[in-house]
This record gives C-alpha cells, structure tokens and sequence, in this order.
C-alpha cells in the first residue's frame, strides 16, 4: 500500500467513471473537537455578520479573501485530483474556461452572456464525455439533459447566473463529503455539521423567521447586490435583503473551508501541487493569493465596479473547473458503488 509521508498506510483510491482512479483520500483518521469547534464558531460568526450587515461582510469578505481562496482552492483541486487534472482533457478545460474569462472581459451583452452559458455547458460535456466512457446510454441520457438544462439557461439567462453564484458557494458541501471518507469516526456528525451551515441556515434565513434580526436596510449597493444574487420573479426589498445574506452567510463559510479547513486536514494535496508546480510550492502559493489580493483590494477602493469585473473574469477559473470535477467525482463513486452491488 502506499504511505503518506508520515508513513501512515492510505486507503485505496476509488475508481472513477472510463477506469480512472482518483487518488486515495489520505490515511483513515479520528477526527478531534477542533474542526468541529471551527465550523460551529465560523458558521456562527458570519451568520451574526450576515444579519448585521450583509453587503459589508460580502464586499468585504471578497476583497480579504476572495483571489486568496481562488489560489489555494486550485492548488487544492490540482492536487488531490491530479489524475483527471491533467493530459488532453486538462487543456480543453482551460481553453473553455479562458473563454468564459474572455466573455466576462467584455462589455455585459446578451451576447456575452450566451456565449458564457454555452461555454459552461461544454465544460460539464467534457466532463460527461471522459466520465461516461464505456457506458453509452448514460453519455447520451447525460447529454439529453445538458441540452434541456442549457436551453433553459439561454432562455433565462438572469436566472442562470443568480443560481451559479449560489450553487458555487455550496458546492465545498461535496468536496468535504469526498473528504470525509477517510474517517474511521465521526464521519455522521462531520457531515451533519456541513449540512447545517450549507442547506439548514440558508433555509432559515430565506424562510424569513429571522427577518426580525436583520438589520440592514434597501438603497444603493444594497439593492445592487440583492438584485445580482435574488432570482428576477421574486426580487422585492424582503426578499432580496435575505437572499443577499443567505449569500454573505455562504460565501464566508465557503472562504472557511479553502483558507483553514482544507488546507490544514488534507496537506497531502499541497505536497502533490507542489511536485507538479514547484515554482508555488509551499508559502508562494500564501503569497501570490495574499499579495494579489491586496491589490485586488486597492482597486475595489479606487473603483469597485471595475475591481468586482475582474474578479469576476479571474474567478472564472476556479469556480467553473471545480463543476467537471465533481461530476466526475460523482460519476465515478457511482460507477464504483454499482460494480461492488453487483459482486455482493
């Protein structure tokens, strides 16, 4: 069996979809009160600064820490899936992901916006196309569906981008479930815990029992980003003020789980970014984020219009790379949990 480089003995990887094998998750551990402490405090905190004052702590979780996660969620998804991030199918990756970053680089058009979504929805038919390889009812079931889904994204394109900008902050909810397979105990309550801050609290806060706590009110940036992030048909001042917090709320905890969690519980993945980019091994990857986004930061404070596009473009990234990898990564647990039903 393989070893870590403490010399513990890892659990064997799980074959993905086409008979790749994802790398194993590290080696089976307890998991002690101090991540659960942190999540619980975390989820706490921002949910009391996302009733306070909503647009500042999404302005300014942004400018703090927004380029920074983008650099080590990278560093993370490269790392711990280095065998599918890589090869042909890491290029075509790239390439469409640039042209998103090349749409949103341009003037906001109808246009830009289409060409946008199409580009997405190749990304996630790559990743159907590498997943379902040898399985050819499923890659034409799976296509079948990416056409209606992105037909629907064309013809509402507002809705579209309101539900990416959510579904990217609750996407670390799949990410830390792939995780926790290397817990001897504890896994139930890990998980419970990460379903409470992703799917139990924005509940709350949309369901509008905790509009009594909130504590800002409509007009200018406020109105601005409840619009960006509340879906047309239901866009009033309620509304957006808790669709807007729901979005503060989760993007502070999606920040928790790249900036502390991940990096801190899963350093394997590090180590094996650092073997294949060495010029960001270690701290420079700390670096690079920190510095740029201190930069970032000054331009928010010169002009946050401009500043918040090319976040936007940069972002592009990380936030559309990790939905082809946790499909694979679904399609592949799937594929492996069926052929091991069939042996019992």
């Amino acid at each position: 069996m393989a070893t870590t480089s403490a010399g513990a003995a890892t659990n064997v990887g799980v074959p993905a979809a086409g008979g790749t094998a994802w790398p194993a998750p590290g080696p089976a551990a307890r998991l002690g009160a101090a991540p659960f402490a942190g999540f619980a405090l975390s989820a706490a905190l921002a949910l009391a600064l996302a009733l306070r004052a909503p647009t500042g702590l999404a302005v300014l979780g942004l400018a703090a820490f927004g380029l920074l996660h983008n650099v080590l969620e990278l560093r993370y998804v490269a790392g711990r899936f280095a065998t599918v991030m890589t090869g042909p199918l890491l290029r075509l990756l790239l390439a469409l992901v640039t042209g998103i970053v090349l749409c949103r680089l341009l003037p906001p058009s109808r246009a830009s916006q289409a060409a946008e979504i199409l580009l997405a929805y190749g990304l996630l038919a790559a990743a159907c196309r590498y997943g379902l390889r040898g399985r050819p009812r499923l890659l034409a079931a799976g296509a079948v569906l990416l056409v209606a889904a992105g037909a629907a994204s064309l013809a509402f394109p507002a809705y579209h981008f309101v539900v990416l900008a959510h579904l990217h902050n609750v996407v670390p909810l799949l990410f830390l479930a792939e995780w926790s397979r290397r817990l001897r105990r504890g896994r139930a309550g890990f998980l419970a815990l990460q379903a409470g801050w992703v799917l139990v609290v924005p509940a709350l806060l949309l369901s509008g029992l905790l509009d009594g706590l909130l504590s800002q009110r409509p007009g200018g940036w406020t109105d601005r980003l409840a619009a960006a992030y509340t879906p047309p048909a239901w866009l009033t001042p309620e509304a957006g003020l808790r669709f807007l917090a729901v979005f503060a709320f989760l993007q502070t905890m999606h920040y928790v789980v790249w900036v502390w969690f991940l990096p801190r519980y899963e350093p394997e993945a590090a180590e094996r970014f650092d073997a294949r980019v060495p010029a960001l091994r270690g701290v420079r990857a700390w670096a690079l984020g920190a510095g740029a986004g201190v930069l970032l930061a000054l331009l928010f404070a010169v002009d946050y219009v401009q500043g918040r596009s090319l976040y936007a473009a940069l972002a592009s990234y990380h936030a559309y790379l990790e939905f082809p990898v946790l499909l694979m990564l679904v399609l592949g647990l799937g594929a492996n949990r069926a052929r091991t039903e069939e042996k019992e």
